[in-house]
C-alpha cells in the first residue's frame, strides 16, 4: 500500500516547527505545492461615512445649480415672504384693534366712572353742608341729592372693583374708600342729629366729616382716577403706533415678487405669470389696506384723544373744582371763623381761603375747556358757565361782607336762599358743565368708534390675502417647473 508523496518543505505534524498557511492551488499551478501569501503594503484608511444631512445638503447644492432647483428655491422664498407678511400684519393689527376696543369700551368708561366717584363724593359733601346750614328746614331735594351721590359713589366703586386686579394698588384704594364711606356717612348723620337738637357740637362733627372727606376720601378717589387715566393712556399708546414691521415686510415681499417676475420675463420673454401676478395683487391689496386702514384709525384715535379725552379731563377737573368751592363756601358759614389760616401777612377763614383757590382752579379749567372746544355745541355751555362763575364771585363777595359785618342770617340767605343766592350760580355752573361733558363724551365715542371701525376685519383679511398670495406664488412657479418635465 502506497501513501501520497509529501513535500519535504512541510514539516510533519507534531514536529513543533512553525507551519505556514496553505494556499489552495491556483489553476495551472502545482497541486502538490503550498504557496505563502504575498506581502501587501498597508493602504490609506477608508474615509468616514458621511451623514444623511451632509448628503442632503450636497444634493440641494447640486440641485440649486439647475434651473428647476433655482425655481423651487425662489417659489419657497416667495411663498414664505407672502405668508410671513400676512402673519405679522394679522398679529400687529390684532394688538392694535384690541387696544382700540379697550379705549372705547373699557379704559375710558372706567376713567369716567372714577371721575364720577370723585365728583359724587365731593357733591355729597357739598349737599351735606347745605343741609346742615338749613337745619330743620333742610329740603327734600337737598337730602335726596346727598343720598343719590352716596349711591352713585358706591356703585362706581363696585364697578371699579370688578375691573381691577386683585392685590393691585387700585384694588387697595377701592377697598380703602369702601371702608371710609360708611364712616363718613355716620359722621354726617351725627352732625345732622345734633344740629336738629340745637347742639353746637353738630358743627364739629360736620367739620370732622369734611376733614375726612377732604384729606382721606377725595385724595384716594383722585388716586383711583389717575390710575384709570394711566390705563387709558397705555391703551392709546398700544393702539396708535404704526405697524412698521408689517409695512417693511410688505414692501420687501412686493420687491421680491417684482424681481421674480422680471427674472421670469428675461428668461422666457413672457410678460405675465398668472400665479405671480395674483400673489403681487394680494400683497398690494393687503399693504394698501394696512397703511390706509391704520392711518385712518390713528387719525380718528388722535381726534378722540385731542377733542374727547383731553376735553373730558379738563371739564371733569373744572366740575370738581366747582364742587369743592361750593362745599368750602358752605363750611365757611358752618365754622364761623373757627378755623383760620395765615397768608400774605393776613389771617383768613380757612374755608373761605380754600374757596378762593378752588375758584381760581375753576377759572383756569373753563378757559382751557373753551380753548379745546372745537364746535359751537361744545363751546356754548362752557361760555355760559364762565358767566355763571363771574356772577357767583360777585354774590359770594356780598355774602362774605354781610357775614363779616355780623349779619349771619342775611349771609346765609345769600348762600342757600331760594332766590339770588350763590347756590343758583353753582347749580348753573354744574348744569352747564354736565351738558358740555355729555357733548364731549359723544364726540369721543364717535371718534374712537371710527378708529376701531377702520381696523375692523384687517387682521383676518390680511391673513386670508396672505394665504391666497402664497398659493399664487407656488402655482406660478409650479407652472414654470412643469415646462421642464
Amino acid at each position: 500500500m502506497t501513501h501520497p508523496p509529501t513535500s519535504s518543505a512541510v514539516p510533519p505534524p507534531g514536529s513543533g516547527a512553525p507551519t505556514a498557511p496553505v494556499i489552495p492551488p491556483q489553476p495551472g499551478g502545482d497541486p502538490g505545492r503550498s504557496v505563502a501569501p504575498p506581502d501587501r503594503p498597508a493602504g490609506p484608511p477608508c474615509p468616514p461615512r458621511r451623514t444623511a444631512f451632509a448628503e442632503g445638503v450636497d444634493r440641494l447644492r447640486a440641485a440649486a445649480t439647475t434651473e428647476p432647483g433655482r425655481l423651487r428655491t425662489i417659489g419657497a422664498v416667495l411663498a414664505l415672504l407672502v405668508i410671513a407678511f400676512g402673519a405679522v400684519t394679522a398679529w400687529q393689527m390684532t394688538d392694535r384693534a384690541t387696544a382700540a376696543d379697550d379705549v372705547l369700551h373699557k379704559s375710558q368708561p372706567l376713567s369716567s366712572a372714577a371721575a364720577d366717584v370723585y365728583r359724587s363724593l365731593a357733591d355729597a359733601n357739598t349737599a351735606a353742608a347745605s343741609g346742615f346750614l338749613a337745619g330743620g328746614g333742610e329740603t327734600k331735594e337737598t337730602r335726596d341729592r346727598y343720598e343719590q351721590d352716596i349711591r352713585t359713589a358706591a356703585t362706581g366703586l363696585v364697578t371699579a372693583a370688578g375691573n381691577s386686579d386683585a392685590g393691585s394698588p387700585a384694588a387697595r384704594t377701592i377697598a380703602r374708600l369702601n371702608r371710609l364711606l360708611p364712616e363718613y356717612k355716620g359722621l354726617v348723620e351725627r352732625a345732622r342729629t345734633y344740629n336738629r337738637q340745637g347742639f353746637p357740637v353738630g358743627g364739629a362733627y360736620l367739620r370732622y366729616a369734611n376733614e375726612k372727606m377732604q384729606k382721606e376720601m377725595l385724595p384716594a378717589a383722585e388716586d383711583l382716577y389717575q390710575r384709570e387715566n394711566q390705563r387709558l393712556n397705555a391703551d392709546y399708546a398700544s393702539a396708535r403706533p404704526y405697524p412698521w414691521a408689517a409695512i417693511a415686510l410688505g414692501v420687501l415681499t412686493l420687491a421680491a415678487l417684482a424681481w421674480a417676475q422680471h427674472r421670469h420675463y428675461r428668461r422666457t420673454h413672457r410678460i405675465l405669470n398668472q400665479g405671480l401676478v395674483a400673489a403681487t395683487a394680494t400683497a398690494t391689496v393687503a399693504l394698501l389696506w394696512l397703511v390706509v386702514g391704520h392711518g385712518l384709525a390713528r387719525a380718528a384715535l388722535d381726534d378722540s384723544y385731542d377733542h374727547g379725552v383731553r376735553s373730558l379731563s379738563v371739564l371733569q377737573d373744572a366740575r370738581i373744582a366747582s364742587l369743592k368751592a361750593r362745599g368750602n363756601e358752605n363750611l365757611t358759614l358752618v365754622s364761623r371763623g373757627a378755623q383760620t389760616v395765615k397768608a400774605d401777612g393776613r389771617t383768613y377763614d380757612a374755608y373761605d381761603y380754600d374757596f378762593g383757590k378752588d375758584m381760581e382752579a375753576l377759572g383756569r379749567g373753563l378757559a382751557e375747556a373753551q380753548r379745546l372746544a372745537d364746535d359751537r355745541a361744545g363751546r356754548q355751555p362752557v361760555t355760559a358757565a364762565v358767566g355763571n362763575m363771574t356772577e357767583w364771585k360777585k354774590r359770594h363777595t356780598t355774602a362774605r361782607t354781610a357775614d363779616e359785618d355780623g349779619f349771619y342770617e342775611q349771609a346765609l340767605d345769600k348762600v342757600i336762599g331760594p332766590k339770588g343766592a350763590t347756590g343758583e350760580c353753582f347749580d348753573s355752573v354744574d348744569a352747564n358743565l354736565a351738558k358740555s361733558l355729555t357733548h364731549e363724551q359723544g364726540e369721543f365715542q364717535q371718534a374712537a368708534g371710527d378708529g376701531l371701525d377702520a381696523m375692523t376685519g384687517l387682521p383676518v383679511g390680511a391673513a386670508v390675502l396672505a394665504l391666497l398670495g402664497g398659493a399664487g406664488a407656488v402655482l406660478g412657479i409650479g407652472r414654470r417647473l412643469s415646462e421642464y418635465r
